[in-house]
C-alpha cells in the first residue's frame, strides 16, 4: 500500500501566516518531517499521535543529508502513511523541493505541493513597503547567497543583480554578504543603494535594520545567529 506526501509551506514562522490548506494537511498527517524553521508553534497544528521528525538543515550545524531526507519520505509513504513534508517559507523557493519530488516520482509515490508565504513577502509587509514600485522597482529577483559549499554561487548574472531598478532579495546570504556587496558595487550599483537586513521575520523577536549597500558587510557582522534575509533596492530606503 502506497501513501501520499503533501509538501506543505509553513511560511516564515508566524503560525497565523499558514494557509488553510496547510493547516488541514497537518491535521490529518500520520507523520510530519519538518525543517528547523517550521518547528515550534506551527507543529501544534499536527494531528495528535503523528510522528514528528526533525530533518532541518542549518548553516554551521550538523544536519541530515538530503538523500537521507528523501529516503525517509519514501520509507514513510511506502507504509501507506499520509506524510507532510513541512518546509519553511514557500517550499518552491530555495527549499530543495525538486530533489525530494524526484525521489518520490522514482518510487512511484504521489504528492502535492501547498504553496505558502515566502519570507521576502513577509519582510516587506513587516517593513510597511511593497516589493515593486512603478518606474523605479519594476522587477523582483530572488538570489541564494550560498551554494552547496556555502560560498557565493558561481556564474551569477552581475549585470542583472546590479540593476538599480530591481528589488533583490538574498536568502541565506549572511556569510557571503561582504563579497556580494563588493561585487555589486564593482558592477555599477551605487554604494548608496538602500538595503535592509531582516532577522527572524514575522516572529516575536523580529528585527529589521536599514542602511546602504556600502554598510552591508558591517550590518551583517553586527547581526546575531538568527536566520536573516537581505533586501537590496530603492524600496529598502531608510525611514
Amino acid at each position: 500500500m502506497t501513501g501520499f506526501v503533501s509538501f506543505v509551506s509553513s511560511g516564515p514562522g508566524d503560525p497565523e501566516l499558514l494557509t488553510l490548506a496547510a493547516v488541514k494537511r497537518l491535521q490529518k498527517a500520520d507523520a510530519v518531517l519538518f525543517d528547523d524553521l517550521s518547528s515550534g508553534p506551527i507543529l501544534e497544528f499536527a494531528r495528535a499521535g503523528a510522528d514528528l521528525v526533525g530533518v532541518g538543515k542549518r548553516a554551521g550545524r550538523a544536519s541530515p543529508k538530503q538523500d537521507h531526507v528523501s529516503r525517509l519520505l519514501v520509507e514513510y509513504a511506502s507504509t501507506g502513511a499520509h506524510v507532510v513534508r513541512l518546509k519553511s517559507g514557500d517550499a518552491g523557493i530555495f527549499g530543495r523541493l525538486e530533489e525530494e519530488t524526484t525521489a518520490l516520482r522514482t518510487a512511484g509515490i504521489k504528492f502535492e505541493i501547498i504553496p505558502g508565504v515566502t519570507t521576502a513577502s513577509a519582510m516587506a509587509a513587516a517593513a510597511g513597503i511593497p516589493l515593486t514600485r512603478r518606474l523605479t522597482a519594476r522587477r523582483v529577483q530572488f538570489l541564494t547567497g550560498a551554494d552547496v559549499t556555502g560560498d557565493l554561487p558561481q556564474g551569477l548574472n552581475w549585470a542583472a543583480l546590479a540593476d538599480p531598478e530591481a528589488t533583490t532579495v538574498v536568502y541565506m546570504g549572511k556569510r557571503t554578504a561582504p563579497i556580494l556587496a563588493a561585487q555589486l558595487q564593482a558592477h555599477g550599483l551605487a554604494a548608496t543603494t538602500p538595503v535592509m537586513v531582516g532577522q527572524n521575520v514575522s516572529r516575536p523577536d523580529q528585527t529589521l535594520v536599514r542602511g546602504v549597500l556600502a554598510d552591508l558587510a558591517a550590518m551583517v557582522a553586527d547581526s546575531d545567529a538568527r536566520p536573516a534575509l537581505i533586501l537590496i533596492g530603492p524600496l529598502a530606503q531608510t525611514d
